[in-house]
């Protein structure tokens, strides 16, 4: 069968529970440009009846993924692995001009994220880090309203995330990338980030139950101060509350990839709830990936964008090892996420069938 140049083909490497609720499905609303043509596991089982039930036509063991990746039976890889393995696979594409969407946190050090934007960047493939809340409603018009002056100048930013592990759960495991900082922690860092349009200059952090929770305090130019509290063992909850000088808005809850997600802006008396209703928050990554590639253009939530959260969490987990403040280097981002990403897709009907995989929390 010819290929049709107009649809990007992809292959999902790592059938995870968010890979099979969330990844998998999507596909089915990124048809505009987009197909799902190839499942990549080490588990028979999990291939076997996920390929069958998305109807596709390459089933992959890890171990035959370098010579599928030659076939050219395939354009993108979404890498939904654990984090310590995103390097390896993503070089592994790039080298055979093959574009990656990685899931985030993009690798488990700033040298991992130089190597693979190297990677791309000499094989002229695009890279995209999986920032799903860079095109989702709730959090582009908190962007929006702070670059709006709705709150006046955005002085303090607080976030909490929190879920209750799953005993056995890779997340927990002691290999490099585990654990709540890199796990989630990337959401409020990411947030912060996005809503102050700044980069921080120093931070503070500590840990409590050997990792399983971090508190941090992140110091940004203009004397901006953003603090945030994540846990692996606690009840699932996500928010953040943004105060300015004018205004506060409040996002609770904020990080959830399903369900509504709820905002409040307080200016004086004045109090305005929004509502962000369910929606597919990972097409629209899919389909802005491929019309990078079929535009020949940089997608919003690059690489960099990637490399710049972990740099800050390699910070973080120095100051929690040393028990003192770091210092970072001065970094710039040209590009921010705006409304112009806004991209709304509607919700999956029913919740996909899965294969082998539970909840990583208990709730």
């Amino acid at each position: 069968m010819a290929h049709d140049k107009t649809r990007i083909r992809y292959a999902v490497v790592g059938l995870g529970h968010f890979a099979q609720t969330a990844i998998l499905p999507a596909f089915a609303h990124a048809k505009e440009n987009s197909e799902l043509v190839a499942v990549v596991s080490g588990d028979r089982t999990k291939r076997a009846k996920l390929s069958k039930q998305y109807r596709v036509d390459w089933v992959i063991d890890y171990s035959e993924y370098d010579r599928f990746l030659d076939s050219g039976a395939v354009d993108a890889v979404y890498i939904a692995l654990p984090n310590h393995l995103h390097k390896d696979f993503t070089v592994r594409a790039a080298q055979r001009g093959v574009h990656v969407l990685c899931e985030k946190p993009l690798a488990v050090s700033v040298d991992e994220c130089r190597e693979m934007i190297a990677a791309c960047q000499s094989n002229g493939v695009k890279l995209m880090t999986a920032y799903r809340l860079h095109f989702e409603q709730n959090n582009l018009k908190a962007v929006q309203q702070v670059q709006h002056g709705k709150i006046g100048e955005p002085r303090l930013f607080a976030s909490t995330f929190a879920m209750d592990l799953r005993e056995g759960n890779v997340r927990g495991k002691p290999v490099p990338g585990s654990g709540p900082l890199f796990d989630i922690g990337t959401y409020c860092i990411n947030a912060a980030r996005g809503l102050f349009r700044a980069e921080p200059e120093e931070v503070f952090a500590m840990n409590e139950d050997g990792g399983v929770q971090t508190a941090a305090l992140l110091r940004f130019p203009k004397g901006r101060l953003a603090t945030f509290a994540v846990s692996f063992d606690g009840f699932h909850n996500s928010r953040f509350d943004l105060i300015g000088t004018k205004g506060l808005l409040q996002s609770d809850p904020a990080f959830g990839h399903q369900g509504a997600l709820k905002q409040t802006l307080t200016v004086g008396e004045k109090v305005t709830r929004r509502t962000a209703h369910d929606r597919d928050q990972i097409a629209p990554e899919i389909i802005e990936l491929s019309n990078c590639i079929l535009e020949d253009r940089q997608p919003e939530a690059s690489g960099e964008e990637g490399l710049l959260d972990v740099r800050i969490i390699e910070a973080l987990q120095r100051s929690a090892r040393e028990r003192h403040p770091v210092r970072l280097p001065r970094a710039r981002k040209r590009t921010r996420p705006s409304m112009r990403q806004q991209r709304r897709v509607r919700p999956h009907r029913r919740a996909p069938r899965t294969v082998k995989v539970a909840s990583p929390g208990k709730h």
